[in-house]
């Protein structure tokens, strides 16, 4: 008998432990999503991609994978890297919706666009 009533115990509190886990995993579910940070890569003269969709509050990082210095941008002035060397990172977390094209200062011609929905 007290073994039957020892092993009701155990197997109730591992019910409720359980329980405790699928209580938070139901309150994470909806927490807001946390978006992805996003990644451009500056080569060869380009932008890559040259347009870039994200959602609002997304952070998106530019990398100078050329051998030369590059900036990035934004027309608007919403942001400016300093000149990137080699292998140098600049990010921006984009907290509106909007189009926002983006330049390199040094070399004008390079051009893309972030898109926040």
């Amino acid at each position: 008998m007290r073994r039957s009533l020892f092993t009701a115990l155990l197997a109730a509190l591992g019910l409720a432990i359980s329980g405790l886990g699928v209580g938070r995993a139901n309150a994470m579910a909806g927490a807001l999503p946390i978006a992805e940070p996003k990644e451009i890569k500056i080569d060869n003269f380009t932008f890559g991609p040259v347009e870039l969709t994200v959602q609002a509050g997304t952070t998106v990082t530019w990398v100078n994978r050329d051998d030369i210095p590059h900036t990035a941008v934004s027309t608007d002035q919403a942001f400016k890297s300093k000149v990137l060397d080699t292998d140098d990172k600049f990010s921006y977390t984009f907290s509106t919706k909007g189009s926002f094209p983006y330049f390199c200062s040094i070399h004008p011609k390079m051009t893309g666009t972030v898109v926040v929905q």
